[in-house]
């Protein structure tokens, strides 16, 4: 059946042969762009066409933000089937993710974009639950079979305040249920211990507070970038993120060739 398989693969590919954009293969390497909570891999369409114009191969993981342990398997798989060495990008709860699947030995850099940077047997549960007295709470709504939705009436000024109301409201409508089991995995490992890191800042955040981002990127030794920007900034700010990872993978790729 697997021969079967292949054979068929093989047949559509070479019969709907796509050509090269422009650009592409000029640079080694893939970048390989995590979503966080509550969204899925679309909202990195702008910089995705930034990174691919500036001729960088870039995959979106579609985790199913169900549990951390899938959420890895699934950017471990997009790991694996990049070209050349990988610059590892998170957003938001994708920051946990790229933390415990950076550890892989084609990850040369990491990304993190007002994401969680995790230390070993953290969560995004254990950072939250450090959070300041009167630091207000986010409007998580759990639901019955342990997912979680941000209250769809308090999204946009929560995630997403510097976006048209009306993107906002779709975002807000379009939710990708987070698994409680993801909120709660624990880092087995920091791949920022070991692997050159950025960071993004969105000063205007209101899901991670912005002295929170600031701590956990000094914390991993980042070279860290201020934006003003809310939660969403890799949709409102696309030119800033693929500016920081393209520095990234630069940087990285300078490194290993010395």
């Amino acid at each position: 059946m697997n021969q079967v398989l292949a054979a068929v693969a093989a047949a559509v590919l070479g019969s709907t042969a796509i050509p090269a954009m422009a650009g592409q293969g000029d640079r080694p390497g893939t970048i390989v762009l995590v979503h966080g909570a509550f969204v899925d891999g679309s909202g990195w369409a702008e910089v995705h066409r930034m990174l691919s114009r500036d001729g960088y191969k870039v995959v979106v993981v579609q985790n199913p933000t169900t549990s951390l342990g899938e959420d890895v398997a699934a950017t471990r798989r997009a790991i694996a089937a990049a070209e050349g060495k990988v610059v590892l990008v998170g957003h938001s709860y994708g920051g946990v993710v790229i933390t415990e699947a950076g550890s892989d030995p084609k990850v040369s850099a990491l990304v993190y974009v007002a994401a969680f940077a995790p230390d070993q047997g953290e969560s995004v549960a254990s950072i939250i639950a450090q959070a300041p007295p009167g630091a207000p709470a986010l409007p998580i709504l759990p639901s019955a079979d342990g997912f979680l939705l941000l209250d769809r009436g308090k999204f946009p000024a929560v995630f997403a305040a510097d976006l048209a109301p009306e993107v906002a409201r779709f975002m807000a409508d379009s939710q990708q249920p987070w698994g409680a089991q993801a909120l709660e995995g624990k880092i087995t490992a920091a791949a920022w211990r070991t692997k050159p890191s950025w960071y993004l800042v969105a000063k205007d955040d209101h899901v991670i507070p912005p002295p929170a981002q600031r701590m956990m990127a000094r914390r991993a030794g980042a070279s860290v970038r201020d934006v003003a920007a809310s939660h969403a900034v890799y949709v409102s700010q696309p030119g800033v993120v693929a500016s920081l990872i393209e520095e990234a993978a630069s940087r990285s790729a300078a490194k290993a060739e010395r």
